[in-house]
């Protein structure tokens, strides 16, 4: 168990835990995820952490294919600019391993943003906390369980 799976079973939602054998050569472990799930990326979800400079940190999770648009992300937070935050930060404040890192179960709750993409599906997929480990849930209950917005944050 992880964290973040640990969340997602006292909270009695409905989820489901896929594993899969993570080869630490892919070039995307959210696009590898995918592949290996044998699931549309498009409902494969990466976290990214971001700072906005000063002492907040922000969760973005976007589709896979996609990349982060930092600028959509600081107007849905109100902030005046975002940057990626920075690799020991983020595995300090999360307590996951960059590329496991999961919105839930982290150690510090963090201001989330998801991308407004997952509300067109009934279930997405996020990290569960380590590489090679993704959790099945659908958006709402992430949100809820995130305390998290939707907004357009991918392009």
């Amino acid at each position: 168990m992880t964290p973040a799976i640990d969340t997602a079973k006292k909270a009695k939602i409905s989820y489901v835990v896929h594993e899969y054998h993570h080869d630490p050569d892919a070039e995307s472990y959210g696009l590898e995820a995918a592949e290996k799930l044998n699931t549309d990326p498009a409902r494969v979800f990466k976290t990214l952490v971001v700072s906005d400079g000063g002492k907040d940190l922000t969760v973005a999770v976007v589709p896979v294919e996609h990349q982060l648009d930092l600028k959509l992300l600081a107007k849905a937070v109100g902030a005046k600019k975002m940057a990626m935050a920075d690799v020991k930060l983020v595995e300090r404040t999360t307590g996951y391993v960059v590329g496991g890192v999961s919105p839930l179960g982290q150690k510090k709750r963090l201001r989330t943003v998801i991308d407004a993409s997952a509300q067109d599906f009934e279930t997405m997929f996020v990290s569960a906390g380590r590489r090679g480990l993704e959790i099945e849930l659908s958006p709402a209950d992430l949100a809820a369980l995130t305390g998290a917005i939707f907004a357009p944050v991918a392009r």
